[in-house]
């Protein structure tokens, strides 16, 4: 299994809005069906969030992109997933005070606006 170790820098995680309201109701959350089926959060780097959501979440609206620091999510672990890409993964719940900023996601003709990523 694949391993990146003390790497800095942001991920990010693509809730629907039932999913984001929940987190913020209950201060964590589990994630999403997906995360649930595969025992782990989900998360994107910035390099690969477009994919993310081509792939996952084409034409969908009501979402909302929150950003976290991966240093200071643990247990994570960076595991192949598409094309052999290494992807962060979170083993555990993710929490409110896990998020350092959070914003929505538009939709425009070309698909997803995501804005600039810190």
């Amino acid at each position: 299994m694949a391993q990146r170790k003390n790497l800095t820098m942001r991920a990010y995680k693509i809730f629907r809005a039932p999913e984001y309201e929940q987190l913020l109701r209950d201060g964590e959350s589990a994630g999403s069906p997906v995360d649930l089926a595969d025992g782990y959060i989900h998360l994107s780097t910035a390099s690969q969030l477009a994919g993310t959501l081509t792939k996952h979440f084409a034409g969908e609206t009501g979402l909302r992109l929150l950003a976290v620091e991966t240093e200071l999510l643990a247990p994570l672990k960076w595991e192949p997933s598409r094309g052999g890409d290494l992807f962060p993964h979170l083993y555990r719940v993710l929490r409110v005070a896990d998020i350092v900023w959070t914003r929505d996601i538009g939709i425009g003709p070309d698909g997803h606006i995501t804005g600039e990523l810190e």
